[in-house]
């Protein structure tokens, strides 16, 4: 009997994606994808059986990097169902003030300016200028877009979503890509997986 499990993300198009997801026990679902938890999470009061890993990921990076969030403005860059939607609600629970800039909004550099927080989850290379950057902001990128580098064996390097080398001249905190909210996951990923085991003995979460 396995303790946990995760449908790796995106499938092939020909395959039924919410579909998937919803086959997973919720009490086994690693990745914390199933409507059960995603429902649960966004729930006052309620706790669900796994926060997704990603979005897990990126509060305790500012956690432990000691940024506060309560009270402060976080804007959220991207409005998908694995980063973007359940990061904003996490934020809200940790008490942050959050909006969410998406492929819809006007003018989102204003949003961004007065954010103490920024997570950017848009997949789109280096579109959070550094120039956005409110001086001392906290900012985690989240996005891994290739671009064409020929000095590079591959063809390409990987950047974020951010202009990391703007950006990091104001910000107070900044995430690397790669290296910064990937490891992450996987940590979160274990991090669950070890939670379900501990469920399946009875033992105290």
């Amino acid at each position: 009997e396995c303790h946990a499990m995760l449908v790796q993300l995106p499938l092939p198009k020909h395959l039924d994606e919410p579909r998937a997801l919803e086959l997973i026990d919720p009490k086994k679902d690693a990745d914390g994808l199933h409507p059960v938890n995603v429902g649960l999470m966004g729930m006052k009061g309620k706790t669900p059986y796994f926060y997704p890993c990603t979005p897990m990921g990126v509060i305790e990076m500012l956690k432990r990097s000691d940024v506060p969030i309560s009270g402060k403005n976080a804007v959220v860059v991207g409005r998908s169902n694995i980063v973007g939607q359940p990061v904003a609600q996490l934020l809200l629970q940790n008490d942050a003030t959050v909006t969410i800039c998406h492929s819809k909004t006007p003018n989102p550099e204003d949003f961004i300016r007065q954010a103490d927080i920024v997570v950017a989850a848009c997949g789109r290379a280096e579109l959070v200028k550094g120039s956005w950057i409110k001086p001392g902001a906290a900012v985690i990128d989240v996005g891994t877009n290739p671009v064409d580098d020929k000095t590079k064996q591959t063809g390409y390097r990987l950047v974020g979503d951010v202009e990391y080398a703007e950006a990091s001249k104001v910000a107070g905190h900044i995430s690397p890509v790669p290296g910064g909210v990937g490891p992450m996951t996987i940590a979160m990923l274990l991090s669950n997986t070890l939670r379900a085991y501990k469920r399946s003995l009875g033992l105290e979460l």
